[in-house]
């Protein structure tokens, strides 16, 4: 079983090269950036040393205007990841929820939402069975370099899952 951690700051070089992003305003660095001004919070998956995955815990919620027209500022599980893929469905996507909303419930915080995109429908199996039900559809717009390091707009049609977290004993 993976470790569940926040990102520390020297972590983001090592997740540079065992898990490089291509994301333009979504790196490791900027990530953990969001985590030290208290707006994310960074996880990272260890296992035998070596992260595995990563997710963020956004505390101001999607970006998407859409979805916050319908959910207003719910927090948002974003980005979450688990690489090499042999490693999936082997609990560490489920650890990555669970403790993410362990830290809402400590902030309070009422309801979780993710963003799946519409082909994932793997994730989306397993959001569901972990009591997240869509709430709208929207488009997830981002930007990746490509190999040659081209910018490239992308635009994902997704549904937003949420979730009311119950009070822990």
């Amino acid at each position: 079983m993976a470790r569940i951690a926040d990102c520390r700051a020297e972590d983001v070089a090592v997740l540079d090269v065992v898990l490089p992003s291509a994301s333009v305003t979504a790196n490791h660095a900027q990530r953990y950036a969001r985590q030290l001004a208290g707006v994310g919070t960074y996880l990272i998956a260890w296992r035998d040393g070596h992260p595995v995955g990563a997710c963020e815990v956004r505390w101001d919620g999607c970006a998407a205007p859409e979805v916050r027209e319908v959910v207003g500022n719910c927090p948002e599980i974003n980005g979450l990841f688990v690489w090499p893929e042999s490693l999936r469905s082997q609990g560490i996507g489920t650890a990555f929820i669970r403790t993410a909303e362990d830290r809402a419930r400590e902030r309070g915080v009422e309801r979780l939402g993710l963003g799946v995109t519409e082909d994932n429908v793997r994730a989306a199996a397993l959001y569901r069975r972990l009591g997240y039900r869509p709430v709208t559809s929207y488009v997830d717009r981002y930007t990746l370099r490509d190999a040659e390091g081209v910018p490239r707009h992308m635009a994902d049609p997704c549904a937003f899952m949420v979730t009311t977290l119950g009070r822990t004993a």
